[in-house]
Order: structure tokens, then sequence, then C-alpha cells
């Protein structure tokens, strides 16, 4: 078995295809309702994510909307400022960014998220070398980063293996479906939930996002 914590360096290491495949194998091996989404639609793909300032813009964007609503603001930004940088996007008016599809709010998120990578305040680059604690502590200084959006980062950019966004309600309705629960289970109830997939909550997540989406029709 490959376990995170049998190493401290493991538990920092991205995912791959080969530790993902061996995650799954070993989920499946330990959950039925994991197994059956496996022998439904197969193993998840791994949805890594290129780090820097451009994708973390996008789960800004991501937060409390669909993820078409998100994706098509995300690409007119990148019509309007190539390439996607801090100070592009600084070079942006309130005007242009609500057109794009920012809410006043998340521009002021954006904004923060530029002038931070400016000042140095926050460098992206070293958060792969810190473990999930600090690298996610780092994340929620800056405004308008809060918890989903940190975790979604680490667990999507950086690969962290054992991370588990308990307040994703996409989430925690693929939980709910896959386990034939009667109602959405909330973030305490999650968090719960998730204990159970240790070392590889993160696998379990894409598995479950994996089986929501599918359900949908959607990939």
């Amino acid at each position: 078995m490959l376990n995170p914590d049998d190493d401290p360096l493991q538990s920092i290491s991205p995912l791959t295809e080969t530790s993902l495949a061996i995650a799954v194998d070993e989920l499946a091996g330990r959950d039925p309702d994991l197994a059956a989404i496996v022998e439904r639609y197969g193993p998840p793909p791994l949805w890594d994510r290129a780090p820097g300032f451009a994708t973390l813009i996008h789960i800004i964007l991501e937060q409390q909307v669909s993820l078409a609503s998100a994706q098509a603001a995300f690409d007119r930004l990148r019509l309007t400022a190539d390439p996607l940088v801090p100070v592009r996007f600084l070079g942006l008016s309130d005007p242009e960014l609500l057109a794009i599809g920012f809410s006043r709010q998340k521009a002021r998120y954006g904004r923060e998220l530029a002038m931070a990578l400016q000042n140095g305040s926050l460098d992206l680059d070293k958060l792969a070398d810190l473990d999930d604690d600090a690298a996610h502590r780092a994340l929620v200084t800056i405004p308008g980063i809060g918890p989903w959006t940190a975790t979604i980062y680490l667990l999507m950019v950086l690969g962290r293996p054992d991370l588990w966004p308990a307040g994703d309600i996409a989430l925690a309705q693929a939980v709910a479906e896959a386990r034939g629960l009667g109602a959405r289970p909330n973030a305490v109830e999650m968090t719960a939930l998730g204990e159970a997939w240790r070392p590889w909550r993160s696998v379990a997540a894409r598995l479950f996002w994996h089986d929501y989406l599918r359900r949908r029709g959607r990939s």
C-alpha cells in the first residue's frame, strides 16, 4: 500500500496518474460505494490544474456559482488580459471586470490577490514546499481566499493526496447520492464522513465528483 503518512515528504508530493490509480484501487477495496462508482464509470480523471495566479483567479470565480458560469467569465478574462498576470489584472477597471462577469466583491478579491503577489506577501511558487496546513494558512491570509478556495487550490493544483473540501456543495450532494443518504450532509457531517477515506481523501473527493458529473451526463 502506498500511504502518504509513511513519509512526511510523500504527503506534500503531488498525485500522479500512477499514485491516483493505486489510491483508487485501495479505496474501492475498502468502500463498496466507491467501488460501485469505479465499476460504473471507471477511475476519475486526475483533474490537475496549472499552478499560478490565473488558476487561483479561476477558482475565485467558481465561488458560489456554476462551473459553466465561472468558465465563461474566465474565458472572457483571458481574452481581455493576455497574458493573465497580476499587473494586467490590476490594469482592468471595475466596469471592465463587471462586464467580464466579476461581482464587485470578486473584483476586489482578484485585486487583493494580484497585489499580494506583486508585493511578495504571497509566493505561490513556495507553496509546493509547504505542508498542507502551512500552505493553507498562507493562502487564507488573502481576502477572498477562504477555506474552500485554499483547499481546492491545494487539491487540484498542488495535487495533495489527503484533502477534503467539506464545504463543497457538489461534493456533499455527490456523497448523499452515492451513499443513499436522505439529505445532503452539512460541513460538519462531511468532515466526519471524510475520515473514512484517509489518507486518500482527495482521491475519494475525485471519485465522488466523477460520479456527480457522470450522473448528469458531464465529463
